[in-house]
């Protein structure tokens, strides 16, 4: 092992995975991103609880014309961030300290660069997308004014993503856990002062969500500056184009991913707008939970991320291998698991969401219960996507995620667009079903074909 290896074994900040257990370490790693991913969702639908007490169903339904748009613009941040996390853990895996130096001061540049283009091009496309996806003129003016707050805190978005990124890149999720405690907390504190105590409406809400990202995104950089690693000299931030490149065909594709699948979403919102108010309401009270049915999932993925990225880097393919039978194990016991509470429980937890007398909130209630029963039945189809499409990502590889993304867009749209029109309503729900599957066929196709790459090349080692 390099000396530069032991010393990062050395770091509690920092984690190897090129030893020991897979099964363990991916599990282990794994475990603080849930826990990261409980804290969120508590504060999602804690947010969602107080906004529809506090607001009722008009709000929750502006709330929820919202969603894609915004988990578009967010998901362009995230990908940016963990493409340039990968070449990190590449380099981590391979022990080349000047090399990682030099490739974690050209992503931070990177990633400011990109932060300003982001925050600029989001609020600009505020009120186009309102209109394109037939938002309801009655909530239109809430959406456009959540939105125009939660974007132009971009900036801290970007801070908490890019250095929890960059940690777990190292094998750190333990920062990224506390970070999230952190932000849950600032989140829910001030979203009941926003709502309850000062009265001022949805902008409140994203004011702190904005706020809780910031103060976990500052936490996060604290930790990540701590690191010997990870301290660059004035030299290190200087252009390289070849490491400009490199970054950017990693993180490019990712957020072009990101960019279609969110689009084919927005074209489903589009058309789930057109099937009235308590549609509405039921399907955005459906998706607050869907965070609730993919946590692990996430977990798995940002963990074989990075395990896959150092075992490449340290061109030990046969623990890839092992780590993909792994998780893929894990991800599927998972998927059971989760899916059996949320059809015991599910209805329940919408029934929270929807409290207000008439007929609307029944309606809802009923359209919420279908697509969450929906959902958890065919939880493991979405699991293995999370996980394939990341060892891919670990690879190298963001190509074919990114091609994965556009069949996950063609497959929602042809639902909600085409198949809409022969069975109505049902086709909106099974969208996101057809879209797991879509995705699923084009990465497996990539994964036998990687692995058996990986089979050759370890005969000739032989």
């Amino acid at each position: 092992m390099p000396a530069y290896a032991t010393i990062f074994s050395m770091n509690r900040n920092v984690r190897r995975m090129t030893e020991g257990s897979p099964a363990k370490l991916i599990f282990l790693f794994s475990l603080p991103l849930m826990l990261g991913n409980v804290l969120q969702q508590v504060f999602i639908i804690t947010d969602t609880l107080i906004i529809s007490r506090a607001l009722g169903v008009r709000a929750l339904a502006a709330l929820g014309s919202t969603d894609w748009f915004s988990y578009m613009m967010i998901s362009v941040i995230q990908a940016s961030a963990q493409g340039f996390a990968i070449l990190i853990a590449q380099t981590f895996g391979a022990g080349d300290e000047k090399q990682l130096k030099r490739v974690s001061a050209r992503a931070t540049v990177l990633a400011v660069m990109m932060t300003v283009l982001l925050t600029a091009a989001s609020i600009a496309m505020i009120r186009p997308v309102m209109i394109f996806q037939n938002t309801p003129l009655e909530v239109r003016p809430l959406a456009e004014e959540y939105l125009m707050v939660l974007f132009a805190g971009m900036p801290a978005m970007m801070l908490l993503n890019y250095c929890s990124s960059v940690l777990r890149s190292l094998g750190n999720s333990r920062t990224p856990l506390a970070a999230m405690a952190i932000s849950a907390v600032i989140n829910v504190g001030l979203d009941w002062l926003m709502m309850m105590v000062l009265h001022t409406g949805v902008w409140g809400a994203a004011a702190a969500t904005v706020a809780g990202q910031l103060l976990a995104g500052l936490y996060c950089f604290y930790v990540m500056r701590s690191l010997n690693e990870l301290k660059a000299e004035k030299k290190d931030y200087k252009r390289s184009c070849e490491i400009d490149l490199e970054l950017l065909k990693l993180s490019w594709p990712m957020m072009m991913q990101n960019l279609v699948i969110s689009a084919g979403g927005i074209v489903v919102q589009s058309q789930v707008n057109k099937f009235g108010l308590a549609n509405i309401a039921g399907y955005t009270a459906a998706s607050k939970l869907y965070g609730a049915l993919e946590l692990a999932a996430l977990a798995y993925g940002f963990a074989m991320v990075t395990y896959t990225g150092q075992n490449i880097g340290a061109e030990k393919y046969r623990r890839v291998k092992d780590g993909i039978k792994a998780s893929l194990a894990i991800g599927i016991l998972s998927a059971a698991a989760i899916g059996g509470l949320i059809l015991l429980g599910g209805k329940h937890i919408i029934g929270f969401f929807l409290n207000e007398e008439g007929q609307t909130t029944l309606d809802a209630l009923a359209v919420g219960t279908e697509f969450l029963n929906l959902m958890a039945v065919t939880l493991p189809v979405l699991y293995i996507l999370h996980i394939v499409r990341s060892v891919l990502q670990g690879f190298g590889d963001t190509v074919v995620p990114m091609i994965s993304g556009f069949a996950e867009c063609a497959a929602r749209i042809l639902m909600a667009v085409a198949v809409s029109r022969l069975i109505g309503w049902p086709a909106m729900i099974w969208a996101e079903i057809a879209a797991w599957l879509a995705a699923d066929l084009v990465l497996f196709k990539a994964l036998f074909s990687r692995v058996k790459g990986f089979d050759s090349i370890m005969n000739e080692q032989r």
